[in-house]
């Protein structure tokens, strides 16, 4: 497995992993990502793409995708909290991490988070994220890495009549571990 910085190529493996979501969703897995409730065209997911890799270019954004045998099966990124350089919030950056279902539990989560907190490190002083509670293995993943719970939502997420809870975590860097506020 090759973990890097995302390009422009990526796009339809990262499309299809994500497209493959609303799959699951449809199965009734309880996957652990917040869906539109109808899936976006690819014209809707270009639009998405094009930002993310615009804020990848300016060094605003982390997006690394994990390779295995040539094609993209995850990616991690972390995004400040705010738009704004200099708010408030410009020392806290937002974790966001998806594997394609098959490659699940075999340690690409892990690899796409080790590299996306080195990243995360010299730019911020805390990065947080929001998991389903039912996503258990997530969470433990979180957990390891060093996160920990802030908070849980009660019924946050409705699908059709199902809800579930979102569970909020943060990881906050020692003191002059980061250099957030130089970028």
């Amino acid at each position: 497995m090759l973990v890097r910085e995302v390009r422009w190529s990526d796009f339809d493996d990262i499309s299809r992993f994500y497209f493959h979501l609303y799959d699951e969703r449809a199965r009734g897995d309880p996957i652990g990502i917040t869906l539109f409730d109808e899936r976006p065209s690819v014209a809707d997911e270009v639009q998405w793409f094009g930002q993310m890799y615009r804020e990848v270019l300016l060094g605003t954004r982390c997006f690394a995708v994990a390779e295995v045998d040539g094609r993209v099966v995850g990616d991690c990124s972390i995004s400040r909290a705010s738009p704004l350089v200099t708010s408030e919030t410009s020392h806290v950056g937002v974790l966001g991490i998806i594997v394609a279902e098959e490659h699940r539990g075999r340690g690409v989560g892990s690899a796409l988070l080790r590299h996306a907190l080195e990243w995360a490190r010299s730019r911020f002083e805390v990065v947080r994220l929001s998991v389903f509670s039912v996503n258990e293995g997530a969470h433990r993943l979180y957990l390891r890495f060093g996160f920990v719970d802030c908070g849980r939502i009660p019924r946050a997420i409705r699908r059709g009549t199902t809800y579930y809870d979102e569970l909020h975590m943060a990881l906050v860097f020692p003191p002059g571990a980061t250099g957030a506020g130089k970028h």
